[in-house]
């Protein structure tokens, strides 16, 4: 018998020793050993993924987004996109308001068009420029938000930096300014804005770098109790300041201008030393008048007595002082001195007749 016949009638007899293991002898036919059930399990990235992003959460209940402009017509679209972007991620109200500074271009009739598609964009718009300051008190006076944020309509401010802003104030400060570390400006403008931040921290003794920074958040109470005018806006930290409210601030990005050109002029560089004196005086002596007029004008009296003094003990001695011009300025600073302290005594009277109690601001009562 051959081979293959002995293992045909191996097969049949029932031997199976040389069968292999997933032989199936009640179907008679061969079959895939069983193997377990798998169960695809998604890993840790992919779950997240899965899972709805937490939105960011403050203890503000609205904020109001003031944004003065003029002439930006061609970034009032790309701005109005990156802002619902970045409030979109936060669980919190808020309203845009933009202020339109006397534009001359589109910018109004884009405005009305940002408005009708979405009502959570206000506008207000002058028949003339005005300034940046008088934008920002009409967006101050009509603000509704608890928290106010400003920023230029330029798209050099970047909106990402909100949530940063919000969270300093969380944190308890009144006030948080931007700081543009990386400027992207002209080199002049780079300059010149140094030298004032510089001279504005020496002046007031306040230690931020960036006074006018556009981008900052602001406590509602701040708003309220503070006025600007003029050219006073890049100064609104040094009146928060002296007014009792805690400030601080956070590096922010500061992109390059897409759109348009710069609003900087030279004009602007000496109105605003100009309005750090008026600061100056406003805000540290205003109840005060005779602590700055008295006390220059009892110096130069003082000075003049002793000058005078000095040549009254030459001409008791001979000498004689009609050729000495050192005699006719003792007796200006004598003059000078008396109608300063004048000046001072006048100024007090006026503060007392006019003393209000709401000037003062309280933080807290029971």
């Amino acid at each position: 018998m051959s081979e293959q016949n002995q293992q045909d009638s191996g097969q049949k007899s029932g031997n199976t020793e040389n069968r292999p293991t997933n032989y199936n002898k009640d179907r008679g036919r061969y079959h895939r050993p069983f193997r377990k059930k798998r169960y695809y399990k998604p890993r840790q990235d992919q779950e997240q993924n899965n899972i709805a992003p937490t939105k960011l959460q403050f203890s503000f209940k609205k904020i109001s987004i003031i944004i003065p402009l003029l002439n930006e017509e061609e970034s009032l679209f790309p701005l109005t996109n990156e802002i619902k972007k970045v409030v979109s991620k936060m669980e919190i109200d808020y309203e845009i308001i933009f202020i339109d500074d006397g534009s001359t271009d589109r910018s109004l009739i884009n405005l009305k068009e940002i408005k009708r598609a979405d009502n959570k964009f206000k506008f207000f718009s002058f028949r003339k420029n005005y300034g940046k300051s008088a934008a920002l008190q009409v967006g101050f006076k009509y603000a509704k938000g608890d928290v106010i944020i400003t920023m230029d309509a330029d798209l050099q401010d970047d909106p990402s930096e909100i949530p940063n802003l919000l969270k300093k104030l969380d944190e308890g400060f009144d006030l948080c300014s931007g700081w543009k570390k990386k400027r992207h400006d002209p080199l002049i403008k780079k300059i010149s804005s140094k030298f004032f931040n510089f001279v504005t921290r020496f002046i007031t003794g306040i230690k931020i770098h960036d006074f006018n920074c556009g981008l900052k958040a602001y406590r509602k109470e701040v708003v309220e109790n503070v006025k600007v005018y003029g050219e006073l806006h890049r100064y609104i930290p040094v009146l928060a300041k002296w007014k009792g409210f805690s400030i601080t601030e956070i590096p922010v990005n500061h992109h390059p201008r897409r759109y348009g050109t710069t609003k900087f002029g030279v004009t602007r560089f000496f109105k605003g030393f100009i309005d750090l004196v008026t600061v100056f005086f406003t805000t540290r002596y205003i109840k005060r008048p005779m602590h700055l007029f008295g006390f220059f004008g009892a110096l130069a009296f003082l000075a003049g007595i002793i000058v005078n003094g000095y040549l009254s003990y030459l001409w008791i001695k001979g000498e004689p002082l009609s050729n000495r011009p050192l005699l006719f300025f003792g007796m200006l600073l004598i003059i000078v001195g008396v109608q300063m302290f004048a000046v001072g005594l006048l100024g007090e009277m006026i503060v007392h007749t006019t003393l209000d109690e709401r000037e003062y601001i309280i933080k807290e009562r029971s």
